[in-house]
């Protein structure tokens, strides 16, 4: 997926804020995978989402907490 705003296709935390935030299943694919292969982008994960997790309305930041962290 091609961040807004970024120059780079590394997994930031801006670039996970984008993804979860605008990304498509592909892209949220991309992100669980890279996820598995490396359990530090599931801090960063869990990190982004937290933040909303008291919004009933921003349900992508709570499919990601339960989903993207499941080992927490």
């Amino acid at each position: 997926m091609l961040h807004r705003h970024l120059s780079h296709q590394r997994f930031t935390l801006a670039a996970i804020d984008d993804v979860i935030s605008r990304g498509r299943w592909q892209d949220w694919a991309d992100l669980r995978r890279a996820a598995l292969r490396d359990r530090s982008l599931l801090d960063k994960v869990e990190r982004i989402c937290r933040p909303y997790l008291s919004d009933p309305y921003v349900q992508r930041y709570h499919f990601w907490m339960r989903y993207g962290t499941p080992t927490k």
